[in-house]
């Protein structure tokens, strides 16, 4: 796999993880070694990424260095990935602090050094993943596999009330995964049923019913879906999601796993779950509740509107009896 654009994003992505691979085999008792190991593959993930920034064309509106191959067949799911203005930037915000976290760490991380780093390079593949992702399936899969390792970093490494807190954050966010995961299958099953009908979709500018289009996850097609989604599926669907997301960003009045999950992790997480995690779900709520269910999010607008002013005034009245900066 030769380091040029058509593979830029396979690098960025898979850096971190061939650093965790190479941990597992180093002694646990070697913490030197490990710890130099762990910053230079985090290092290397920010330098992979650097080419990014003259690679990528500022005038081109589409996806960007696409990389498509076939996954699972029987349910038309693909490796597939790409990145737009959007996900450039939190790309770069991911390589740039995840490097930063993980050079951090170096005296804070004292026990269970060896498991802290590998833990910390599979969240950073795994928040990579979400923004380079193009197939749901994928996306999905990489949405999980950051649930994981923060859990443990919160858990194993945070403060006094680190249980606790981890627990929390686990529950809410998985409660939010499993909406999130209905709504993809409520999008899969439209557009395969879509086809399965024989009727015709320019919007989607599909030319035949292959069984690569009818059963598709792919991230491109569902967002020309929107054009056709009828508005009852598209205010379901769009709950769905919006949970799911709302959660994550966090919104009220599902917000309260976050101060416990804030205070109770390491300076590394709470960097990471600050700067990188808690963007995933504005993300989300840009690259696919806007465009695939635009009807539905101009009805709610006004009442998304409400809850976050709430949050902004309620958030600064909650912080000013707080005496932890975190």
């Amino acid at each position: 796999m030769d380091f040029s654009p058509e593979n830029i994003l396979n690098w960025i992505l898979l850096t971190p993880l061939v650093g965790a691979l190479v941990l597992l085999f180093v002694p646990g008792d070697n913490k030197g070694l490990i710890r130099w190991l762990a910053n230079l593959f985090a290092f290397a993930g920010f330098l992979v990424s650097l080419p990014l920034v003259f690679w990528y064309d500022k005038g081109v509106a589409d996806f960007q260095f696409s990389v498509a191959k076939m996954w699972i067949p029987s349910i038309g799911a693909h490796y597939r990935l790409g990145i737009d203005g959007i996900s450039y930037l939190l790309v770069m915000l991911t390589t740039v602090l995840g490097f930063i976290a993980v050079l951090s760490s170096w005296a804070l991380i004292q026990e269970r050094v060896k498991e802290y780093y590998v833990t910390f390079l599979i969240l950073q593949t795994g928040m990579l993943g979400v923004f380079m992702a193009l197939d749901f399936f994928l996306f999905y899969v990489f949405w999980e596999v950051m649930l994981v390792p923060m859990y443990f970093i919160i858990g194993i490494w945070g403060h006094e009330r680190k249980l606790y807190a981890a627990i929390k954050f686990f529950l809410y966010t998985l409660l939010g995964s499993v909406l999130m995961l209905l709504g993809i299958l409520g999008l899969y099953y439209f557009h395969s049923g879509l086809h399965a009908a024989g009727a015709t979709c320019p919007a989607l500018g599909v030319a035949g019913h292959t069984a690569a289009e009818v059963y598709t996850f792919s991230v491109p097609v569902y967002l020309e879906l929107g054009r056709v989604l009828p508005f009852v599926w598209q205010a379901w669907i769009f709950w769905a999601f919006f949970v799911s997301f709302a959660i994550k960003v966090p919104m009220v009045p599902f917000h309260t796993w976050l101060p416990d999950a804030h205070v109770e992790a390491p300076t590394a997480g709470s960097v990471i779950l600050a700067g990188v995690l808690l963007k995933m779900g504005t993300y989300g709520f840009m690259r696919f509740s806007l465009p695939i269910f635009p009807e539905a999010s101009r009805e709610y607008a006004s009442l998304i509107a409400v809850v976050s002013i709430i949050a902004i005034i309620y958030g600064d009245l909650v912080c000013r009896m707080k005496k932890d900066m975190k």
